[in-house]
């Protein structure tokens, strides 16, 4: 009994395993058909949809084309998308390069403290300041730059930026300044008459609350101040050459009498300081001076003519031509400033080329020096334009052991190859500018 229920368990187990088998059989083949019916009738609806029966294969293989060029420019875009990032990448990368590779300077004197002082030049990214700046830095002092960027430029100085003895602060010095220093370069206005006759309340406030501001910082911090004043202090004059004993010929309320005057302010109110608050205080006239860093369209003279040479313009000479005037080279001029303001000499001292052109004979010179087909041209004469400029420098022989050594030609020269530059640097600009503005 016991054997014949045994028999009858395995061969149950083997029905079932059989009818097992059997059920796997069916629900694994028959399945897969119908997916494969269903699939096939899915891709054929699917095939409807897209081609409708009404197309032709010619609007078949165009919608085909059509979306194969939609994916194309799908997958450039995304392209694109990756390599801008890439370069955006690749941009920071070279900025934190920058910043971590440490720039190359001008090599400066070592001072040690005792030797070093800290020097506040106002109007410093100017074209005579940058390169009082240059010769002071080189001389390892610490030079403190003070500038609106009205006639300024950033680019005058950049050179030194960065540097642990250089420091830049934008700055309108009509506004007081607290600020510790040993010297003080007040260069700060406009020189040239467009530049001072664009906003003349402007310029009389920069050379009287301006220098205002400048000598109170003196007094405050017991620092020596040298002023640039300038031989429009002297006008039309009537003396020639003119010594610094000349009172000047100035009309006080015409078109130039914003900087004229104002100079005469400044250098009153420098002796006044001097006086009664015992400030040491140095001054300086300024004569016509030249080079690069000109500011290539301040409408004097030597960027007039080089520019209008360098551009085959016609050279345009205000008035007849005879009127003269006495250029030095603005190195020989930071020589002069330095040397005055070591100097124990209190009074004003002229800075300039004793050695006299006149304007026509000074047009004829850059046209020569630069060639081309400009031709001279002479035009109507400005108002209150001086006819005879000449400097007589016997006090900046005596008391500086200073004349200017630059011969004009040489720094013509010099000035003409800067103007060329530049020129040629504003046409890139200008061209890289109209490619970009222009372009659809």
């Amino acid at each position: 009994m016991t054997a014949t229920k045994k028999r009858l368990k395995i061969v149950g187990a083997v029905l079932a395993v059989l009818l097992l088998l059997v059920y796997l059989y069916r629900t694994v083949s028959v399945p897969a058909g119908s997916i494969s019916s269903a699939g096939a009738g899915v891709a054929v609806e699917e095939a409807q949809a897209r081609y409708p029966p009404t197309e032709s294969a010619l609007q078949r293989s165009l919608q085909l084309a059509y979306e194969e060029h939609n994916s194309q420019i799908r997958e450039q875009k995304a392209e694109l998308q990756r390599t801008w990032e890439h370069l955006n990448k690749l941009e920071e990368q070279i900025r934190s390069l920058q910043k971590s590779t440490p720039r190359k300077y001008q090599k400066v004197k070592y001072l040690n403290y005792k030797n070093r002082k800290r020097i506040l030049i106002t109007g410093g990214a100017g074209f005579v300041g940058s390169h009082l700046v240059d010769d002071l830095m080189v001389q390892g002092h610490e030079v403190i730059v003070v500038d609106n960027f009205f006639t300024g430029r950033k680019r005058n100085v950049e050179h030194w930026l960065g540097h642990e003895n250089f420091e830049l602060i934008h700055h309108d010095i009509v506004n007081p300044l607290f600020i510790e220093i040993d010297e003080i370069y007040h260069l700060a206005s406009p020189a040239s008459p467009p530049h001072y006759m664009y906003n003349p309340v402007k310029t009389i406030k920069t050379n009287t609350m301006g220098t205002i501001n400048v000598l109170g910082l003196a007094k405050r911090v017991m620092a020596k101040v040298l002023i640039a004043s300038t031989s429009e202090v002297y006008g039309d004059p009537t003396v020639h050459p003119q010594p610094e004993t000349y009172w000047g010929h100035v009309n006080p309320i015409g078109p130039r009498a914003c900087y004229d005057e104002g100079k005469r302010v400044s250098e009153t109110l420098s002796y006044a300081y001097a006086k009664q608050e015992k400030v040491q205080v140095r001054v300086a006239r300024i004569f016509n001076t030249y080079g690069p860093r000109m500011h290539m369209n301040d409408g004097r003279v030597v960027s007039n003519f080089i520019l209008q040479a360098l551009r085959n313009e016609t050279i345009t000479v205000y008035g007849n031509g005879k009127q003269t005037r006495s250029f030095q080279y603005v190195s020989d001029l930071v020589d002069g400033l330095i040397s005055l303001m070591a100097s124990n000499y209190t009074q004003p001292i002229n800075l300039g080329n004793p050695v006299e052109q006149t304007i026509g004979e000074f047009a004829h010179m850059i046209k020569e020096l630069v060639g081309g087909p400009s031709v001279i041209r002479q035009t109507k004469a400005m108002e209150d334009d001086p006819q005879r400029r000449k400097p007589d420098i016997t006090r900046a022989r005596q008391y500086l052991n200073w004349e200017p050594k630059v011969p004009l030609e040489s720094g013509l020269q010099r000035t003409i190859s800067y103007f060329r530059n530049e020129l040629a640097r504003s046409d890139r600009f200008q061209e890289s500018s109209n490619k970009y503005f222009d372009s659809p």
